[in-house]
């Protein structure tokens, strides 16, 4: 049987009654779930600072590529020198030896990387990772808060509904109670009777200020979380439970997991970005090359004896080569503990698949269970409805005693709020899937 029809067919009391419930109160604005999501997304803070970090490292990849261009320095000095002396090697035969007070030097050079051993294209790989993480770990709490939304969501529609229920069975209470007033009257009924069942109704509706105080809890952190407007007052929308929901096995939800997951995502960037990490201390062991090219403006000419009072410019163009020797017995244990922190994150994204699978398993069989539970509620209901029915008869012609009417309306009661917590328990869990599996 299609689930859709079926959740229309048993949810239709309920429906009309959520409307009736809405009578009398605060004005209220119907909310659909794709909306307070909307919402959080564009007015709650909790994912603001993941999308400054998001946006932060996507500037990072910017800084990276920088590493492409050429250095260019260019330098401008000026000096005062003061004289100088000479001496023989004994320091003796001391000469004074005047030198030009005045010094200049002016200085530009270009350096164009040619071969870095790997080290800029692994630096702008890393950080293009490490932007790719950020975007994985913005998904990830998106989708925790999309999950949290929705818990209260349907605990709001499900306290909404358990409400209703509540006061239609506070209304059949005092209906009960004025007939067993008149019948007290007439001397057919005792006082302990009444007694007992104000009792009841003194419960219900110790029950119904607790559900009004839950769904005033869950109205707020709903509000809070979505960045909806203080003082607004959520109504879910019904048609929640008009949409198809989907009957694909288990594996098919396997597969979308491994897929969409931003949990494993995260954890596969986390060993793409350590085996990077590796090729950049290799990198440190190679050779780097670059073009360079300088032009030169210096003086006076200190090399000359007396010092010359000119102006000495030259430029040059050629290759720099540069090997730090010391990497080679400096690397090894650097590198060393890199391949141990590559090690560790391919095991926390074989940890983080075992428990995302294990979490789809889970799901998808309560998934399952709740379609059966809701359809051994419904009929609960009917036997409960039809046990309190006869019951109220047998105690009208005197055939029952007191404690049967109360076992009966007890019984009663609580089919009725486990259909309704049935009725929610599918939205739940399949919505329980799509955030398992990322797809929320």
């Amino acid at each position: 049987m299609n689930h859709a029809r079926l959740l229309m067919g048993l949810l239709s009391a309920a429906l009309m009654s959520l409307g009736a419930c809405a009578f009398g109160e605060p004005p209220q604005k119907i909310f659909t779930l794709k909306e307070i999501f909307e919402s959080a997304e564009n007015n709650g803070v909790h994912l603001r600072p993941l999308l400054t970090a998001e946006k932060q490292a996507e500037k990072e990849v910017s800084v990276a590529k920088n590493g492409r261009l050429p250095e260019l320095d260019a330098s401008l000095s000026l000096s005062y020198i003061g004289n100088g002396f000479t001496t023989k090697r004994d320091f003796s035969d001391y000469a004074p030896a005047p030198i030009p007070h005045l010094g200049n030097g002016i200085s530009v050079k270009l350096e164009q990387a040619v071969y870095t051993g790997g080290a800029i294209k692994n630096a702008i790989d890393m950080a293009g990772l490490q932007s790719t993480a950020a975007r994985y770990a913005t998904d990830f709490q998106r989708d925790n808060i999309r999950f949290r939304l929705a818990g209260f969501y349907l605990d709001l529609y499900k306290y909404t509904n358990l409400r209703q229920v509540v006061r239609n069975n506070i209304d059949q209470a005092r209906k009960v109670l004025d007939e067993m007033n008149a019948r007290y009257e007439q001397g057919t009924a005792l006082q302990n009777e009444i007694t007992r069942y104000e009792l009841l109704v003194s419960n219900l509706e110790l029950q119904l200020t607790r559900i009004e105080n839950t769904l005033s809890i869950l109205n707020q952190n709903l509000v809070v979380t979505a960045g909806l407007p203080e003082g607004t007052v959520v109504v879910p929308d019904s048609a929640i439970f008009t949409e198809a929901l989907p009957d694909n096995g288990a594996a098919w939800w396997q597969t979308e997991a491994e897929q969409n997951a931003p949990a494993l995502q995260l954890a596969q960037t986390g060993v793409d970005i350590s085996r990077k990490a590796e090729s950049l201390v290799k990198s440190e062991r190679l050779p780097q090359i670059g073009v360079q090219a300088a032009w030169i403006l210096d003086g006076p000419i200190l090399v000359e004896v007396p010092p010359i009072d000119r102006n000495l410019s030259y430029w040059y163009v050629g290759l720099g080569i540069h090997y730090n020797f010391s990497s080679l017995y400096k690397s090894n244990k650097k590198l060393a503990a890199s391949r141990l922190s590559t090690q560790e994150a391919v095991q926390r994204l074989d940890v983080e698949r075992e428990n995302i699978a294990l979490a789809v398993h889970a799901d998808y069989i309560r998934y399952m269970e709740a379609f059966q539970a809701l359809n051994t509620q419904q009929k609960s209901v009917e036997l409960a409805e039809r046990n309190y029915r006869t019951t109220a008869t047998r105690y009208a012609a005197d055939m029952a005693l007191i404690t049967d009417m109360l076992d009966a309306a007890n019984a009663r009661l609580d089919a009725e709020q486990q259909l309704v917590n049935a009725r929610i328990d599918i939205i739940y869990y399949y919505y329980k899937l799509l955030f398992t599996t990322g797809k929320i």
